[in-house]
């Protein structure tokens, strides 16, 4: 296990070392929040990908296919669907704004009053998938290291903080890019084959396992429905996705590289579905599904190779758990703090705004790091915060994007009812039903269409404007200079 050791030591220092750089490039807050809007298709892509294919997409990946056999790849197949559908459909526009957050882009679309309620749905949405993300990490430095759950989380949690903090999206950029370069060698090139090899092909993988196990609808398509209505929608959406379309420096690369990064989402969704498959063949009697992951890597691939695999589920969970983490903060700062402070700045110097977004990170990471510690049920938090993404945000945003006619009053409306309906029905139906995320984004639809049609139409000013934004004719910010290229 000593090489195993030192490739994750490498890999841990390397992640350290990349946040100390970004803090160098740093120095505004486009840099820090956005990547200073610059990356090219292949960064792009790169890290649009190691973004929504976090630990869930991994370990939960192979585990789904450990449990349901080729049709488990419909989650992060549903993953990949949707962000094709944002990057094809609506990341050109997105990109166009030149915002920092969904809930700017609601008050430019809406007139200036919605931000807040929204702001306060996302940082619970983006709060969740962090705290997912960083749990994971008790599973990983279980099998690495037989580590207490507490310690394993609070490393980490710590590592993923110190970069994020010293360098924001740079940081962050640069260790994604090296985290999807890891994932792919360990998950896609080595891990995948293996597996199969080790199974027997696939001729034995079929004649040991049910014909469930190859039924590509064998899952059921109630849970193919709903996987679709949570994530393939909530790509749409979310924050810490919008963030990364953010980063792209035109519409050409937020189009093309976000379906680049898609189409690579289906890709890893099949080789997880297949790993998972292997790992019933090898290990028909696990107490976990998710299990299946940690298993065949421990018992089955040569030293070396296991500490680069295990690297690679430590980098999908590093990613999504930086991404939603800053995420998080930038929500927290520029939706809701300054908001509610009433201190929006129009002016001041570039430093301040790197020093306070700085500050924001760290205080939700070491929040996101509290609750992971005393937070048990992962699959549990992760539904809750997607049912409140879904049923409280996706009609006004999407309405906001494709219906003229909807008006401040339906978007805030939509937002409260869909997003209370969604908190009742899970504590009705239970968190893990289908029902709430159902009930909740009807309710959403109706109350934004009749609210919008009973209230006086957007005025024709703000519109103008929203327009001008979506064409990409007007500048980033009064307060922050749209960046040089370099």
């Amino acid at each position: 296990m000593a090489v195993d050791y030192t490739v994750i030591v490498v890999y841990l220092a390397g992640m350290l070392a990349m946040g100390w750089w970004g803090m160098r490039r740093a120095k505004s807050k486009s840099e820090f929040l956005v990547a200073g809007r610059r990356l090219g298709p292949v960064m792009y892509s790169g890290t649009m990908a190691a973004i929504v294919l976090g630990g869930a997409s991994t370990i939960g990946g192979v585990g789904l296919g450990y449990r349901y056999g080729l049709s488990g790849a419909w989650m992060v197949f549903t993953i990949g669907l949707g962000l094709l559908a944002l990057s094809v459909f609506f990341s050109a526009r997105i990109a166009r704004l030149k915002v920092y957050t969904v809930s700017e882009m609601l008050d430019l679309r809406y007139g200036g009053r919605a931000g807040v309620i929204s702001g306060v749905v996302m940082w619970a949405y983006t709060l969740m998938l962090a705290v997912t993300s960083t749990i994971a990490y008790a599973t990983i430095f279980d099998v690495l290291f037989d580590m207490n759950r507490t310690v394993a989380i609070v490393l980490g949690g710590s590592i993923v903080v110190a970069y994020s903090t010293l360098g924001g999206m740079w940081s962050i950029t640069l260790t994604d890019m090296v985290q999807f370069v890891v994932k792919t060698i360990g998950v896609l090139l080595l891990l995948l084959p293996m597996a199969v090899v080790k199974a027997g092909g696939f001729a034995e993988m079929k004649a040991k396992l049910p014909t469930s196990y190859f039924d590509p609808l064998g899952i059921g398509g109630e849970t193919i429905f709903t996987y679709v209505l949570i994530y393939t929608f909530g790509m749409l959406i979310g924050q810490d996705i919008w963030q990364r379309v953010f980063t792209a420096r035109g519409d050409r690369t937020a189009k093309w590289g976000g379906t680049v990064a898609g189409t690579y989402c289906l890709a890893y969704a099949l080789a997880g579905a297949v790993i998972g498959t292997a790992a019933k063949v090898l290990y028909p009697t696990l107490g976990s599904p998710d299990d299946a992951f940690a298993t065949i890597v421990k018992d089955e691939l040569p030293v070396g190779v296991r500490g680069l695999v295990l690297a690679a589920a430590l980098a999908a969970v590093m990613s999504t758990s930086s991404g939603a983490l800053i995420a998080c903060a930038t929500v927290a700062n520029n939706d809701i703090w300054s908001r509610l402070r009433g201190a929006v700045r129009r002016g001041g110097a570039e430093h301040d705004e790197v020093k306070g977004n700085r500050a924001f990170i760290l205080l939700m990471g070491l929040a996101v790091i509290g609750t992971a510690i005393a937070l048990n049920n992962v699959v549990e938090a992760l539904t809750v915060a997607y049912n409140l993404l879904v049923g409280g945000l996706l009609v006004p945003i999407l309405g906001g994007l494709l219906w003229k006619r909807g008006t401040v009053q339906g978007a805030l409306a939509s937002v409260a009812v869909g997003g209370l309906a969604v908190l009742g029905l899970m504590a009705g139906y239970g968190i893990l039903a289908n029902e709430p995320v159902y009930y909740g984004l009807l309710a959403s639809l109706a109350v934004y269409v009749a609210v919008s049609l009973a209230t006086r139409p957007t005025d024709e000013t703000v519109l103008a404007a929203w327009r001008e934004r979506l064409a990409g004719r007007s500048p980033e910010l009064v307060s922050e200079p749209v960046p040089t290229p370099q």
